[in-house]
């Protein structure tokens, strides 16, 4: 049992170590994209998190004309369904479930490290949102602000995405 254990232990090893090695080559590799410096200026995206969604949403500008085209592959905007009468608003069953996965986790990122996102966070779950939907909620607005900046071709600006609303009086 020793003899197995060790062996165990020596692949877990050369695991992580490969592991690490192709964290720091991604990175190495996605900090020379043109795009780099633009996704990474959001609050809660590094390199690693920044090549994911660089890998999950392509480089082409084309792809997505609108920042709702992005939403909707990103599983961030619901189904509306209308006939008739009747109009139905469900979540999307379709989705990347990996841009989905690093876009929840840099959402949830950015409460610590933006203030407008905490802000906007805080907005909606005083408005009545839970946990989850306040979180998809800030997760669109990231997605749309992406967008714009991707096109345009400009940094993320923080006061673009969550401005300063003025206080109730």
């Amino acid at each position: 049992m020793g003899r197995q254990t060790v062996a165990l232990l020596r692949q877990l090893d050369a695991a992580c170590t490969s592991v690490e090695d192709l964290t720091e080559a991604t990175a190495e590799s996605f900090d020379t994209h043109p795009d780099a410096e633009i996704i990474t200026g959001f609050p809660g995206l590094g390199s690693v998190a920044g090549a994911r969604v660089l890998a999950e949403i392509g480089d082409a500008r084309s792809r997505f004309t609108d920042a709702k085209g992005l939403k909707a592959f990103a599983w961030a905007v619901p189904v509306t369904r209308a006939s008739g009468r009747s109009l139905a608003v469900m979540a999307r069953r379709v989705k990347n479930q990996r841009l989905v996965l690093v876009g929840y986790v840099r959402a949830f990122a950015s409460l610590t490290a933006s203030p407008g996102a905490r802000a906007h966070y805080d907005r909606r779950r005083a408005d009545g949102d839970r946990h989850t939907a306040a979180q998809g909620n800030l997760f669109n607005r990231l997605l749309g602000c992406l967008h714009h900046c991707l096109t345009k071709r400009n940094p993320c600006d923080e006061l673009a995405p969550f401005p300063t609303l003025p206080a109730p009086s």
